[in-house]
């Protein structure tokens, strides 16, 4: 398969980067400083050609589109996986500013890198769309409060994925939010019950079970289906 992987410099990105590339995989990874994704950028010379680098920032429209350009041939699987989460927040101190950086990155971003390569996963018969999201983002699951911007930048993630599910459910093409659970990456801490592997493993088998119907659907990394 090909597959397009964003923020594969880091956490869950890498080891899905690594992951696919183990099992015979092509990988276009995105990364919005190649020249500092040493680990990412060290798997080329193992890969035989399957893995290509690429400057990428899902919060600029100019970049999306030179990786879009960038690229040629079928895209079988899109995983959405750039993110960012600043400072948890509370009501008092909540910052506006990354609040709508959260948006711009986590939610727009996503959006903005799946319009960018539809041409590309039109070409493949039965293109999958990913996007990860999180439990956070649940609006039924929600009984802590906080956490705003990220919340409503996932939350926001969702919906983009349901409508795109049913925009391209005629074409074939399926499209589901992901949540990688609670991982020790630098965005979910070292307290985090999780390494990258076991929840990059997760995700690749779900994705790898995902039929038509299942389209517009929120799973964890189990296959579980998540409350929207």
């Amino acid at each position: 398969m090909n597959l397009v992987i964003t923020g594969a410099n880091r956490g869950i990105g890498l080891e899905l980067t690594r992951q696919s590339l183990a099992r015979g995989n092509t990988v276009h990874a995105g990364a919005r400083d190649p020249a500092q994704a040493r680990e990412l950028t060290a798997l080329v010379g193992a890969s035989g050609g399957r893995l290509h680098v690429h400057a990428l920032d899902v919060a600029s429209d100019e970049s999306v589109r030179a990786f879009a350009a960038a690229l040629s041939g079928p895209v079988d699987l899109l995983i959405n996986n750039a993110g960012m989460r600043t400072r948890r927040d509370n009501l008092e101190d909540l910052s506006i500013e990354d609040a709508q950086q959260m948006l711009q990155v986590n939610a727009i971003g996503t959006l903005r890198v799946t319009r960018a390569l539809l041409p590309r996963l039109r070409e493949a018969r039965g293109a999958k769309i990913a996007s990860l999201s999180s439990g956070l983002g649940s609006i039924a699951d929600n009984t802590s409060g906080g956490s705003y911007g990220y919340r409503m930048s996932k939350a926001a993630l969702n919906m983009a994925m349901r409508s795109l599910a049913q925009d391209l459910r005629g074409e074939g093409l399926i499209a589901v939010a992901i949540s990688p659970g609670w991982v020790q990456t630098d965005m979910g801490g070292s307290s985090a019950p999780l390494q990258a592997s076991e929840s990059a493993a997760g995700l690749l088998a779900v994705l790898d079970r995902l039929t038509l119907p299942d389209s517009g659907s929120f799973f964890d990394f189990r296959g579980e289906r998540i409350a929207w």
